[in-house]
């Protein structure tokens, strides 16, 4: 699985203590809905990750707690 960050998104997995191991496992494994323009929140244990899927890649915006 191929994931990029965005900075912001580096800095609040750093802040909120959160793994790439759990981002991962909240993308494949995270309630999902979407969030317009595009965007998929996925609500998984403690936090949601809001992402967009470009081609292969899942390009993680922010990372925010429940």
């Amino acid at each position: 699985m191929i994931i990029k960050l965005s900075q912001h998104a580096e800095e609040m997995m750093i802040y909120r203590e959160i793994s790439m191991k759990e981002i991962e496992d909240a993308i494949k494994q995270g309630v999902k809905y979407f969030q317009e323009p595009g965007k998929i929140v996925s609500d998984y244990q403690y936090f949601s990750v809001v992402y967009k899927k470009i081609k292969e890649a899942h390009y993680v915006i922010t990372v925010k707690s429940r």
